[in-house]
């Protein structure tokens, strides 16, 4: 059967041998602790010229237990996995499930991209508190909330930079702040809620070419941006359909709603830290450690 708005029915066009390769690689890459190989050099350069208490334990170890306790292990697991380790590889002292908690939530996690002319995507999605919330709010008749994600995605499936908060979070001012940050964009997807001026007006002065969907009822006048008034005419001409085909506008999935799939689908959905902060930072590690993911391809 033909869906009327999307047309033919989707054929999976999948290398299935390279992907299932990197499934492969995917599991080799949980378990495999080369910060063993580098853990003194880590180290050496990680003291120079620091006060107070040495460190003992290397940012990879703490970035390898990070990218587990997104896969859900909890800290004291996590201590188990090192206590099982050490015997097979000399002995290494093993970290404790206190430190790596605190460890691992100050973890840096960056996101950048090296390409020029970057194609990307915006959009938002959500995490939910933890399980026990969900019986909480039942139970109690209370709201705990949940957790707010909006990325800039490559159409490679990359995230290029995120922002994280509250239910509240402002998805349209989110998306500015990180066009702003990254000045290596060519082209922005995002769909109606960004049919902005002030989205249109930032895209105009930075000279990327904005692909928004245009809201049904939109208006023809500037009202204060030219440059919406340009894109509502042409898509009022040219109607969704032909709009989206010459604007390329499916390439929005790949951009934002197949990241969000894939990292649901390999780390899970739920937060299960405590401190808002936390929460905040749990959300990015699991944005961070997908990232890590797609490297390997």
């Amino acid at each position: 059967m033909t869906n009327k708005r999307w047309g033919k029915k989707y054929k999976d066009k999948r290398d299935w041998p390279t992907y299932n390769q990197e499934l492969i690689n995917r599991g080799e890459f949980y378990i495999n602790p080369k910060f063993l190989s580098t853990w003194r050099q880590e180290i050496k350069y990680m003291n120079e010229g620091k006060e107070g208490a040495s460190f003992l334990y290397p940012d990879s170890m703490i970035e390898f237990l990070g990218i587990l306790h997104a896969k859900a292990f909890d800290y004291r697991a996590l201590q188990g996995i090192m206590l099982a380790l050490s015997p097979k590889y000399n002995n290494f002292p093993v970290i404790s499930y206190t430190q790596i908690c605190r460890r691992t939530n100050e973890l840096d996690l960056e996101f950048n991209s090296d390409s020029n002319n970057l194609i990307v995507g915006v959009d938002g999605s959500g995490m939910k508190v933890s399980n026990r919330g969900e019986w909480m709010r039942e139970k109690w008749k209370v709201k705990r909330g949940w957790v707010k994600m909006v990325i800039l995605g490559d159409k490679k499936g990359n995230i290029v930079d995120v922002r994280i908060g509250n239910e509240k979070l402002d998805e349209r001012k989110s998306a500015r702040g990180m066009i702003r940050k990254n000045k290596k964009i060519k082209k922005l997807l995002a769909d109606g809620l960004h049919d902005d001026k002030k989205t249109f007006n930032l895209l105009e002065r930075l000279g990327i070419e904005p692909v928004i969907k245009i809201r049904e009822n939109a208006s023809t006048k500037a009202r204060g941006s030219s440059a919406r008034k340009k894109e509502v005419i042409n898509y009022k001409k040219q109607g969704y359909k032909k709009w989206a085909k010459e604007k390329c506008y499916g390439e929005r999935w790949l951009c934002t709603e197949g990241i969000f799939s894939a990292v649901k689908r390999i780390f899970g959905e739920t937060l299960h830290a405590s401190k808002t902060m936390n929460i905040y930072h749990e959300a990015r590690l699991k944005l961070w450690s997908y990232n890590q993911l797609k490297n390997l391809a």
